[in-house]
């Protein structure tokens, strides 16, 4: 009996131990959910009986200085099924890829994923849009959304850049604002049973989106679309590979175009602009299409070096001048080359020479011998730094993706052979814009502007977020230095070699240049010529190369009357007055004739009366009716004006 009682009172005491201790686990299993697992269970309930729905944000428009839209939006639809409510997966699949014109099962795909939201598709048109939402599919969604557009399709395609399907941008200024342009999300939170059903009186929160910003450029699209406009045409003349154009104000860096043929829709980005690879496409690998795009997408004003040849003479006459190796005066002879390091350099004008010539007429000669000279004087270490000083070893900064930087010999390597060749433009590459920003230095003052297309960021009720600096202090050459070379290259277009690109009341500076491209002897050149105006206070520079033009190729029978017909158009839209000297008046008597409205107008009926009037007329389109017409309403012109009436 007393074994049997001490039996059952230990019984009892383990029961209370065990049952002590698992009250003590279970309390402890509590206190871990509560103070360590609380939150992450607390997300996963909420997750579970809620669905959130993106609202997109509306991305900021694009414009140009004046406020012309270069990337705005349209209104689109999304459609999306919510799994939960789907009835039918199979009818729903079906009419779905029907109207959206996608594969059936593609669709029923993701119709049958086991989310709470999918997306079918984006950017749907209204149309389509409607249709869907009138056949009243259980759990499928039409949603507003916003379409990227580009309102003038192929200018600036590769400056503008374009978006994504998820609204980001890819190239150009779409990419490198993105930040500004972009905005962020809003949502609309719906509560739902544990299936995912949305809840008959459940709640729904939505946070509005924060639409994106403005972004206004420095680009004038009235002198964008002459470059284009001008820059097809001598592609197109010449049958040559490709083209670019470069417009920039000097003084502050301020980009008006920049083009560059052949081009692309931005509407269409995707669509190769090669006829005959179209007929291939289809068989290429995705690799090979993918190369193939951003060869394409590709902007060579910024991402491509080449070898610049004379257009970099006015670097070597500046390090010159300001090194007081050489002055305006001093005096050279012209054998047709000269034997530099065991090797005979010709002039381009070899076996002819250009006998004794003084510096000034040297660079007006584009004299190949003349710059070997002033090289030799200047000396390797002094030649490279002025390399340096002018920015060729590093990016101008221009607020554009996937700016290559120049490839220059190494200090120590910089022969005697390597100076003379450099010094008219060989044996070393650059991109087109560092080129444009080291021209502005030397015709500006002497300081070093950071090329931009950026101007400035505005809210969406337009009032300002942020004006964009790119101001910057380096100089390259000193004032006397710079006013110096603004007198040469004026005389370059004068009297020189660059006199195709002479127009009378303007007094214009400008360097031609005729480049091999790598390998030597493969017959293929890039003819380039640099002009800015006016000459004694530059308000505009400008950058013009032909790759591969066909035909009679060098000097400047190619780039040079491409400079001259863009200069016509650029530099009275930009209130530049024409200033006779006495020989220009004395060849003509010149009046100034104010242009009115011409449209609605009869194309052959102001033909002619421009022509009475002393105009050069230029029609563009087949239409009999005058649509609008270049320079504009109000603006005076004189005898020997172009003026381009388009119909």
């Amino acid at each position: 009996m007393f074994r049997a009682a001490v039996f059952e009172k230990k019984r009892l005491l383990f029961g209370l131990c065990l049952f002590e201790l698992l009250l003590a686990l279970l309390t402890g299993r509590v206190f871990y959910i509560q103070f360590f697992k609380g939150e992450e269970l607390q997300s996963l309930a909420y997750e579970q009986q809620t669905r959130d729905r993106l609202i997109k944000a509306i991305r900021g428009n694009i414009t140009d200085r004046n406020g012309i839209p270069l990337a705005e939006n349209e209104t689109a639809y999304s459609v999306s099924v919510i799994h939960a409510q789907i009835k039918n997966a199979e009818e729903a699949a079906e009419s779905l890829s029907e109207i959206l014109e996608l594969e059936y099962d593609d669709v029923l795909k993701k119709i049958n994923k086991n989310v709470a939201l999918e997306r079918i598709k984006t950017k749907v048109d209204a149309e389509r849009a409607d249709k869907i939402r009138n056949l009243n599919i259980p759990g499928v969604t039409v949603d507003e959304d916003v379409k990227r557009v580009y309102p003038l399709g192929s200018l600036a395609c590769r400056v503008i850049g374009f978006v994504g399907k998820d609204n980001q941008g890819i190239i150009g200024l779409e990419a490198k604002y993105d930040e500004y342009l972009k905005g962020s999300l809003g949502k609309i939170l719906t509560e739902t049973d544990a299936a995912g059903r949305e809840l008959n009186f459940g709640r729904k929160t939505r946070s509005a989106p924060e639409n994106g910003k403005t972004l206004v450029t420095t680009l004038d699209v009235n002198i964008q679309k002459y470059a284009e406009q001008i820059l097809e045409n001598a592609v197109a003349a010449k049958s040559a590979k490709r083209g670019a154009v470069i417009v920039m104000n000097p003084q502050n860096g301020e980009i008006y175009a920049m083009a560059g043929k052949p081009d692309f829709d931005l509407n269409d980005p995707f669509t190769i602009n090669d006829e005959s690879l179209k007929t291939v496409w289809s068989g290429l690998s995705q690799e090979e299409k993918n190369n193939y795009l951003n060869s394409m997408w590709r902007n060579f004003s910024i991402n491509d070096t080449y070898e610049p040849g004379s257009t970099f003479k006015i670097v070597t006459s500046s390090a010159g001048l300001e090194e007081g190796v050489v002055t305006p005066e001093d005096t050279f002879n012209c054998g047709g080359g000269r034997e530099v390091g065991g090797r005979y350099i010709k002039c381009w004008r070899s076996p002819r020479s250009h006998g004794t010539e003084t510096f000034v007429e040297g660079v007006q000669n584009s004299c190949n011998p003349v710059f070997m000279d002033v090289a030799a004087r200047l000396g390797g270490d002094k030649f490279y730094e002025y390399m340096i000083k002018f920015g060729f070893d590093k990016k101008t900064g221009i607020d554009l993706p996937g700016e290559a930087v120049g490839i220059m010999h190494k200090k120590e390597n910089i022969g005697p052979v390597e100076l003379a060749t450099m010094s008219f433009g060989q044996t070393f590459q650059i991109t087109p814009m560092q080129l444009l920003r080291a021209a502005s230095s030397i015709v500006n003052g002497g300081r070093l502007i950071t090329p931009h297309v950026g101007k400035e960021v505005l809210n969406e009720d337009g009032s300002l977020f942020e004006a964009l600096d790119f101001s910057g202090s380096e100089r390259s050459i000193s004032k006397e230095t710079s006013d110096t070379m603004r007198s040469i290259l004026e005389s370059v277009v004068y009297v020189g070699t660059g006199n195709k690109a002479y127009i009378p009341g303007y007094r214009i500076g400008g360097k031609t240049a005729t480049s091999e491209k790598l390998p030597r002897g493969n017959g293929k050149y890039i003819a380039s010529f640099m002009s800015f105006a006016p000459a004694d206070d530059p308000q505009v520079i400008a950058l013009v190369l032909i790759h591969e033009p066909q035909g009679v190729y060098y000097r400047g029978n190619v780039a040079e009357p491409v400079m001259k017909e863009l200069l016509t158009m650029v530099l009275p839209y930009l209130e530049i007055e024409p200033v006779y000297n006495a020989e220009e008046l004395a060849k003509k008597e010149i009046a100034p004739y104010e242009v009115e409205s011409y449209g609605g107008r009869s194309v052959k009926e102001v033909k002619a009366e421009l022509e009475k009037a002393g105009m050069t007329v230029e029609i563009i389109g087949e239409g009999d009716t005058v649509k609008n017409q270049f320079p504009l309403t109000g603006e005076k012109i004189y005898i020997n004006s172009k003026i381009t009436l388009y119909t």
